[in-house]
């Protein structure tokens, strides 16, 4: 399995780097139904013969704290993109670990999500999100983010629903 990363920049508003084109790209957010989301997405790539890129999105507001965070210190912005990629393998690694075939990138994206994935997603093949994440109403059928990813994307969306 392939596993490249980019943090980007400490510059907030720079551009992460580009996904391959043709690739699949997978937002995931932690929830389950993003592992579900990622689950599909590579079953696909394998079907496919098709790159993975798993993207997290981010905000200071939802980043974990960085390793070396202590009370009256300030952490830069590489710090807290260096976190949020260390908290999306740990939570991409018990799936992707069923999958060594298929060759697995990662994206953390200073955005908010459904922007962040819209725009990252413009070169892929297809872009791949769960029907609800962490956030929102329970009981509704489509998540804001994804419907959002349905209605602005430049590329197929696949929006796959928790197993019932």
């Amino acid at each position: 399995m392939n596993t490249e990363g980019t943090l980007g920049s400490t510059d907030p508003t720079a551009v992460p780097a580009a996904v391959p084109e043709g690739s699949i790209v997978v937002g995931h957010d932690g929830s389950d139904c993003s592992d579900r989301a990622l689950t599909e997405a590579l079953e696909l790539a394998l079907q496919l013969h098709t790159p993975v890129v798993v993207v997290r999105t981010w905000t200071i507001d939802t980043a974990p704290r960085p390793a070396n965070w202590e009370f009256g210190y300030v952490s830069s912005f590489a710090e807290y993109a260096a976190s949020v990629e260390d908290s999306l393998r740990t939570d991409v690694a018990p799936i992707a670990t069923r999958f060594t075939a298929v060759s697995l990138g990662y994206r953390v994206v200073h955005s908010g999500a459904a922007k962040g994935l819209i725009e990252i997603s413009r070169p892929a093949r297809m872009l791949v999100v769960g029907s609800r994440g962490h956030g929102g109403f329970t009981g509704m059928l489509l998540g804001s983010v994804s419907d959002q990813c349905v209605r602005h994307s430049t590329c197929p969306v696949l929006v796959v629903r928790p197993r019932t």
